[in-house]
């Protein structure tokens, strides 16, 4: 049984993965820096996206105080500091008095 990965690629076959391979380089090139992305302030759309929230979600946080956030102007935005923070207040050790998981 003859594997068809083995055959030479055709002319077609190789500009496709070019351009493909371009396309990847020029969004490595355009994609921001460590730096760029503390200083950056997120739209709750972004931060919701980050977070693995709606935005929705992320609107009535900030509108209710539970997160921290900050205004530029009269929009509301998130930092990465902010967006650290919330990930951590979500996180939960476990109960050392739990009933341990029959094996």
């Amino acid at each position: 049984m003859p594997r068809n990965d083995l055959d030479p690629p055709t002319e077609v076959t190789l500009t496709l993965r070019l351009a493909e391979l371009t396309a990847a380089l020029e969004r490595l090139a355009t994609a921001p820096t460590a730096a760029e992305l503390e200083l950056k302030c997120f739209t709750p759309e972004e931060a919701a996206a980050i977070l693995g929230k709606t935005t929705n979600w992320v609107v009535e946080a900030i509108q209710y105080g539970r997160v921290p956030h900050t205004y530029v102007g009269k929009s509301p935005r998130m930092t990465a500091a902010h967006i650290r923070w919330v990930q951590a207040q979500g996180e939960r050790v476990p109960n050392r008095y739990a009933k341990p998981v029959a094996a």
